[in-house]
């Protein structure tokens, strides 16, 4: 998908690159956002959840970055080299054009892997063109000093507790203890970039162009073949898989490990407080995930989370918000203590930044219901799970029955006390439902009879509790008059029919309420205080449930406009963050996997109703 040319000056002072202005280039254990200039703004070491190295992103002075353009005034574009995560920056000048080839090899060897290789090549491609780098580095989130050593064409930045190497194909010259290159290239001319994590057992080892030229190649056909397998031929096929090739970035490979986002304090808001760290393994978002590359036919990945679930995520850890934590590290680590960084300034000025999570500790019973439904669609899509993970299964359908009728606090984290929402008390009845149409397709054991019996309870309490006749709609907690976008999972849940009467009710009311050109809102936080200050934007994966529902319900036209509305919402790649703003800026951890696995499930299911 081609970018939208931009106008930049790229030779100037930089300030914040807007959140929407980047691109994601990773190896399946960490990521790096490049900017629309040229600029790494974002990177953390040797891991997602690991301190920054480069974090200008949310202190454009003190958070280090990797600068690399044009040394004059030029326009740029950005895209995706075709069907990878390869990303190209390209330079539009009055004397030539240049662009930059970023990525990070995947593929290699147990030794290439433990470098964390991140390329740079930089090349002319018509003209002569001259270009500038400074490398940057602020570790530890810009906390710790380094010193530099640079001998020859490599620079080794070294601090307490990380070292890199940076090796050039051009001169480089030291500024302080950063490192500044200047050199030109003309037509068919290239320079490479390579900065690697180094250590005892892993020393610098330089990259010249021919070897990143190798890494390049291994890189896009791993890419590519990971792709061919996607059994998806519908409509909107290219953002179904830059969708994809996401949720693929935000995996982690050693332990199957699913991120929510590879990002921490990006505003929802600019100015107010809701900045959080997403960098964890939310039990929701994760299994979400599952069923959307489950529907592409992307059974691997869900083969390593369900390994996942079973090392990290098993019942019986005597918790008291339940048997799981509502997310986990990202090697299935429970303790997440949340702290701000008050040394750097936020995105923007936005503070606080945050590291950690203190939302770990909430009861949220959707949970259940996310990662029962995804072993579910596993053991019906892939391969039929094992005795000990239907061990585990059953322990938690037992736990459950038990407890479904506690309040807690939902699936949007709210900090306002717990409350008996709706979306708690389906998710449960997922959560049991699904485990009998295990038991029943595979004869499995289970206490059938209490579990049909908790089963129908819930859905009796649901239809009783939290249907407002005043409203004529389904409310976001018992005995309550608001509204809330996760309703919208009701029919997609297979709870209720899509053409129910009281649901097609509802439906047109969260329209009136909480839709605005085709953008749902989470709920309004005025009506239905959710303990922090400020207001939101829309939600983005809320308006892709919407789709679906209108999907569903047979409003197909206003579903397909919805969709494609919501596609000009997706930055120059593709690419969304957690919620848009009222002038349609992202905003929120960029990119989250919450929005793309539900742009897969809408267009997917768009495109099967329409034929």
């Amino acid at each position: 998908m081609d970018g939208t040319a931009e106008e930049r000056d790229v030779s100037g002072a930089r300030g914040y690159v807007p959140i929407a202005d980047h691109g994601l280039i990773g190896d399946l254990r960490s990521v790096a956002l490049v900017g629309t200039d040229g600029t790494i703004d974002w990177y953390c070491c040797p891991s997602f959840d690991a301190p920054s190295v480069f974090g200008a992103i949310l202190d454009a002075g003190r958070g280090g970055c990797f600068e690399l353009a044009a040394a004059v005034p030029a326009r740029t574009k950005q895209f995706y080299f075709p069907d990878t995560n390869v990303l190209i920056t390209r330079f539009f000048t009055e004397d030539g054009v240049g662009e930059v080839q970023d990525f990070m090899p995947v593929g290699g060897t147990p030794a290439d892997e433990a470098r964390h290789r991140l390329i740079r090549r930089v090349l002319c491609v018509r003209g002569a063109l001259p270009f500038r780098t400074l490398v940057a580095p602020r570790f530890d989130y810009g906390s710790r000093p380094h010193t530099l050593r640079l001998t020859g064409g490599v620079a080794v930045f070294d601090s307490a507790e990380l070292s890199l190497a940076l090796t050039a194909t051009v001169p480089m010259e030291a500024e302080g203890a950063d490192v500044r290159a200047e050199f030109k290239l003309a037509e068919g001319e290239t320079a490479v970039f390579a900065l690697d994590l180094v250590g005892p057992e892993t020393p610098p080892d330089g990259c010249e162009c021919g070897e990143a030229e190798r890494q390049f190649g291994a890189t896009v056909a791993y890419w590519r073949r990971w792709l061919s397998s996607s059994r998806y031929r519908g409509r909107w096929r290219e953002m179904v898989h830059r969708s994809a090739l996401t949720l693929k970035l935000l995996t982690y490979a050693p332990t199957g490990a699913i991120v929510a986002a590879p990002t921490t304090s990006l505003p929802e808001q600019f100015g107010g407080e809701r900045n959080w760290d997403y960098r964890y393994v939310w039990v929701r978002d994760a299994a979400f995930c599952v069923y959307a590359l489950l529907r592409l036919g992307f059974t691997e990945e869900a083969e390593a989370f369900m390994g996942f679930v079973s090392r990290h995520i098993s019942p019986g850890d005597g918790r008291t918000s339940g048997p799981l934590q509502i997310m986990y590290g990202i090697d299935g680590r429970t303790d997440l203590p949340e702290r701000v960084l008050g040394h750097l300034e936020g995105h923007h000025g936005s503070a606080p930044v945050r590291v950690g999570n203190a939302a770990a500790d909430q009861l949220q019973l959707d949970i259940y219901g996310a990662l029962i439904d995804s072993v579910y669609l596993y053991d019906k899509w892939a391969e039929p799970i094992s005795s000990e993970q239907w061990d585990h299964v059953t322990a938690l359908v037992d736990w459950v029955c038990a407890h479904w009728d506690q309040p807690d606090q939902g699936i949007w984290e709210t900090r306002g006390g717990r409350k008996n929402f709706l979306y708690s008390r389906l998710m449960c009845w997922v959560a049991i439902e699904r485990a009998i149409r295990m038991a029943n397709r595979r004869g499995l054991p289970a206490d059938l009879p209490r579990w049909r019996s908790s089963r129908d309870a819930v859905y009796r309490r649901i239809m009783s509790r939290c249907w407002s006749e005043s409203r004529r709609a389904f409310v976001q907690h018992e005995d309550g008059e608001t509204l809330d976008a996760a309703l919208l999972m009701m029919p997609l849940s297979k709870f209720i029919a899509p053409t129910d009467p009281k649901w097609l009710s509802t439906l047109d009311s969260l329209t009136e309420d909480l839709v605005s050109d085709s953008l749902v809102y989470r709920y309004d936080p005025l009506v239905s205080p959710d303990g922090l200050h400020g207001e939101e934007g829309t939600f983005s994966i809320c308006s892709f449930w919407y789709v679906e529902a209108l999907t569903r319900a047979g409003r197909l036209d206003e579903a397909a406009l919805a969709f494609e509305k919501m596609l000009t919402y997706g930055n120059h790649l593709g690419l969304y963050a957690e919620e848009i703003g009222h002038t349609g800026e992202q905003r929120g951890n960029f990119p989250q996997a919450f929005t793309h696995l539900g742009l897969i499930s809408a267009a997917f299911n768009l495109d099967r109703a329409l034929g």
